[in-house]
């Protein structure tokens, strides 16, 4: 039977076989040809060369501060890899394509850099995990670092598939004609339209980026990346690796006692821990008053660094006894089914007792989008034990590694549709109004996010920390709550002393 968290027997296929014409030419790869060949599409088609070159256009036309150019990229993104497929896609690429649409829509509604930026950086894992189509961990772990093994491999089918084109229609020449034609066209209709109406004026100009020699650069540099990554994503699709084939197959090389033993003596220390420090784990600000020389931070801080380590090193013990444990008899199952299954609930006893250690923290010290985070952090880790205990339940854990990485990027959504910067704000509002304690220094640096939370301050706190607030010029950099955070500020005196 299958290890848990090893389904090595998850290939989709025979090895692909070259064409003829291919194999001697075959250059050299640091992957064997059953796992990814080089050749086994030699050259790009002309539709993922298209949709490459529209997608670059797109990008150095919209992209510039952060806003809805980021989203409208994405999506043009993922339509021009779903044009360059030359098969329908399979349920596993739709949801992945949804999550990528998702995540990259973030831009578009929040304001947060920091948030942004996870979204950014997680849709572009999510991506390479979905295109490479893994299942097994190993697999989904090389998936991710496609981005990084794909430049030479995109660069010489794009360039082959470039030279292959239909030289008839698509001959240099004639290209750079209609390209010219198009242009000029553009250009002179829009400027005698532009010099009839204000209104459309304004929107060429606010739809005209800026074409100044670093700008220029600038939009070069942007779509030349932004069609690269669109080449790679294409390549990655219609060549898909099988990164599975490298997972090793699982072999029980102990017997039962030889994993029961340790494993059992850990159970008993995770047991005698939480029943001697029932207190600690569940005693709150009780426990906090009446034990010499603890505050909350210590409280709060121990509790996390205790979750990291036991989290980490009860994952791993998971992982080690799961791959070499046997499982030949029901027996043999039965007792790992169960001293597993008791680590995993002890585990989450730690999990519950570190979240409830920070809201303890959170009430007495005030909330920050970095605590907001590690809560985040400690209720995914928890909900990854959850389906460890579920895989073990029977013994097959084959949809396991893409379920963590769906709790993942459920997590980064999550997170975003809570809007960490209202939420710390809202606290912090209630907190004031309750205490009348304000960090308004802290509040200050938060995004426009959390503007409409901070609206409900007394002055002169209200314009103190909205002060900074600007509204987006160009519509390319538009963002809901940037916009929202503007028609605030408008509203009071603005540019307090925020002493």
């Amino acid at each position: 039977m299958n290890a848990i968290t090893t389904p090595e027997s998850t290939s989709t296929g025979p090895a692909p076989v070259l064409p003829p014409s291919n194999r001697s030419s075959r250059r050299w790869s640091p992957w064997a040809p059953r796992v990814w060949p080089v050749l086994r599409h030699a050259s790009a088609p002309r539709k993922a060369l298209i949709a490459a070159l529209s997608a670059g256009a797109v990008g150095a036309s919209v992209l510039g501060g952060q806003g809805v150019g980021y989203s409208i990229t994405t999506a043009v993104i993922v339509a021009a890899v779903a044009f360059a497929l030359r098969e329908r896609p399979t349920p596993w690429q739709l949801a992945g394509a949804s999550g990528v649409l998702l995540l990259g829509s973030v831009a578009t509604v929040r304001a947060a850099e920091w948030l942004v930026a996870l979204c950014t950086w997680t849709s572009i894992l999510v991506a390479a995990a979905v295109l490479s189509g893994s299942w097994t961990w190993r697999g989904l772990g090389l998936g991710t670092l496609a981005p990084v093994l794909l430049p030479v491999r995109t660069w010489r089918w794009a360039s082959t598939g470039a030279r292959q084109l239909d030289t008839d229609r698509a001959h240099p020449r004639r290209l750079a004609a209609v390209v010219a034609s198009t242009v000029v066209l553009v250009i002179v209709f829009g400027a005698l339209f532009a010099a009839a109406d204000p209104t459309f004026e304004k929107l060429v100009d606010a739809a005209t980026p800026d074409w100044d020699l670093g700008g220029a650069v600038t939009r070069i540099l942007v779509f030349a990346f932004v069609g690269a990554a669109t080449l790679g994503a294409a390549y990655l699709a219609v060549n898909r690796p099988r990164f599975d084939l490298l997972a090793r197959q699982a072999k029980s090389s102990v017997s039962l006692w030889e994993w029961m033993v340790p494993v059992a003596a850990l159970v008993g220390v995770f047991a005698l821990f939480v029943a001697v420090q029932m207190t600690t784990l569940f005693g709150g600000q009780s426990h906090v008053r009446t034990t010499d020389g603890l505050t909350n931070a210590e409280y709060a801080r121990q509790g996390f660094w205790q979750l990291l380590a036991v989290t980490a090193l009860t994952l791993l013990v998971l992982a080690t006894v799961v791959r070499a444990a046997p499982r030949d008899t029901r027996t043999q199952r039965t007792y790992l089914r169960v001293v597993l299954g008791v680590l995993c609930v002890l585990a989450l006893v730690v999990v519950a007792s570190a979240l409830h250690r920070m809201s303890l923290y959170e009430r007495q010290y005030g909330y920050t989008t970095l605590r907001l985070f590690v809560t985040v952090v400690e209720v995914l880790l928890g909900a990854v034990f959850v389906l460890v205990m579920v895989a073990g339940i029977g013994m097959a854990g084959k949809w396991l590694p893409r379920a963590v990485g769906v709790a993942v990027v459920g997590a980064v959504l999550s997170l975003a549709a809570l809007n960490p910067d209202a939420y710390v704000a809202r606290h912090s509002v209630e907190r004031f109004q309750d205490t009348g304690k304000i960090d308004t220094r802290y509040l200050r640096s938060l995004s426009a996010d959390a503007a409409p939370e901070l609206d409900r301050l007394p002055e002169p706190y209200r314009s103190c920390v909205l002060s900074d607030v600007v509204a987006t010029v160009k519509w390319t950099e538009w963002n809901l709550a940037e916009d929202r955070a503007a028609a605030l500020d408008g509203r009071g005196p603005g540019g307090a002393n925020c002493a």
